[in-house]
């Protein structure tokens, strides 16, 4: 009869087989990011800010990222939006600086179900087109069945160099990433599992452009998207005061998905 490995990690289905747990285990992927942050309403953006942390700036930051030359899958390739707001964890034994991660939509299966069950980060599925390029425009959208609930735009205006580039380099060598991994009871109300994971992630930033970034956000009805449309009009309902950073960056990304670790 098939018996798990006390060596091994696995995902669902278990009894198919796992993979030996090494903690030193990166993943390593190229990357395209356009990130656009703005600022909104504090009061109505902490509703989504569990307790225990520290909203440090009334801001939205989301990003798009196209992954390609994944080692992991052999190659492959999937397209990410994360959204995700800076706080500080005040814990019984964690004190720390990081990116809560409100939401993540992929378009591929295989890294939902990894970055969920392991690591806690809310991934769920969307549409992502590729960045359409028209230099110096480039711009995006994300939908569910045909159903486009966000847009996003860039018009770089400059190369950044020197120290500016260093900063931005140092900036995003580690990234705190936090997510809430929960798993609710079967058959009864609450959980069986709710926990707050680190996720030590950070880039390789090889290039990076500033520029004027827009963004807009579509409410859905229960009818297009069951599953999420309360989430999008969520988001969708945070007003947005002003644009506060656009960028768009190339280089590597480098994930360490073993060597997260819960945080209380």
């Amino acid at each position: 009869m098939f018996r798990t490995q006390n060596d091994c990690t696995y995902l669902m289905p278990v009894h198919f087989g796992g993979g030996k747990f090494d903690p030193g285990t990166i993943v390593s992927q190229r990357t395209v990011a356009l990130g656009i942050t703005y600022e909104t309403d504090g009061k109505l953006l902490e509703n989504y800010i569990p307790e225990g942390f520290e909203l440090l700036a009334p801001e939205v930051q989301v990003t798009f990222n196209k992954f390609t030359e994944i080692n992991w899958m052999h190659g492959g390739y999937y397209n990410l939006i994360n959204v995700a707001a800076p706080v500080r964890f005040h814990g019984k034994k964690d004190h720390l600086d990081g990116s809560y991660t409100l939401v993540v939509w992929e378009n591929r299966t295989a890294p939902i179900l990894g970055g969920r069950e392991q690591t806690g980060i809310p991934k769920i599925y969307a549409d992502i087109e590729d960045l359409h390029v028209l230099r110096p425009h480039y711009s995006t959208t994300v939908s569910y069945e045909g159903n486009t609930f966000l847009t996003m735009d860039f018009e770089a205006a400059g190369a950044v160099t020197g120290d500016d580039l260093e900063g931005l380099r140092s900036g995003f060598a580690s990234i705190n990433t936090i997510g809430w991994r929960y798993i609710p009871k079967v058959g009864a109300p609450g959980a069986d599992l709710s926990q707050f994971v680190l996720y030590p992630q950070g880039m390789e930033v090889e290039t990076a452009q500033v520029g004027t970034g827009t963004l807009k956000w579509t409410e859905l009805t229960p009818v297009q998207n069951p599953a999420q449309y309360y989430i999008i009009n969520s988001l969708a309902a945070l007003p947005m005061k002003r644009i506060t950073q656009a960028a768009l960056m190339e280089g590597r990304a480098i994930l360490r998905a073993m060597g997260a670790r819960v945080i209380e």
